[in-house]
């Protein structure tokens, strides 16, 4: 169902699942190029695979997740030109916390995604996301500053009441407020 949605949303999103959940969404390389299925969007798990937990989300989380696509992530995939590539998307509740994380997490309400590009590094994409998008969330995630390419960010943004516009870094051991 997931993937009707977004086809309508997008038309032109192809989504690769690959190695470590990723899924990327490029654009179209001509203008009438014939439209392509998505496939598991946000959903594709290889540890709820191996380890048998569903993670189907509903029509609340399906709905958070085409307002995400529609004001966070084409909207970045436009300004670069590039594809985006969602290394965590929507967590079902059990899965979440199979990983470690909380089941309260805006990931098992489809309302966040931890993203990358190739070739931008991360500090760029949340700099340019900060600036030019309305989120709940924005965290430059493992952040390094002798490698920009490496961590990732993770955005949320959530259409029920107002989005808190808060700004984190995490280095890996402790939350900081703002970008460096």
């Amino acid at each position: 169902m997931i993937d009707k949605i977004l086809y309508k949303l997008f038309g032109y999103l192809d989504l690769f699942a690959e190695h470590m959940d990723k899924v990327m969404f490029p654009k179209p390389k001509k203008k009438n190029q014939k439209k392509r299925k998505c496939k598991d969007c946000h959903t594709k798990s290889m540890t709820a695979t191996r380890k048998g937990i569903s993670n189907e989300p509903g029509s609340g989380e399906i709905k958070n997740l085409e307002n995400l696509c529609y004001e966070i992530l084409e909207p970045l995939r436009a300004k670069f030109d590039k594809p985006i590539t969602v290394t965590s998307g929507y967590r079902s509740p059990q899965l979440s916390e199979a990983i470690g994380s909380k089941s309260t997490s805006q990931h098992c309400k489809g309302m966040a995604s931890d993203i990358e590009i190739a070739g931008i590094p991360n500090i760029q994409i949340a700099y340019w996301l900060q600036n030019n998008v309305d989120f709940d969330q924005l965290i430059l995630e493992f952040y390094d500053p002798d490698n920009p390419s490496g961590g990732w960010v993770h955005v949320s943004y959530n259409e029920k009441g107002s989005n808190r516009k808060q700004v984190l870094t995490y280095d890996g051991k402790k939350y900081s407020n703002g970008l460096p």
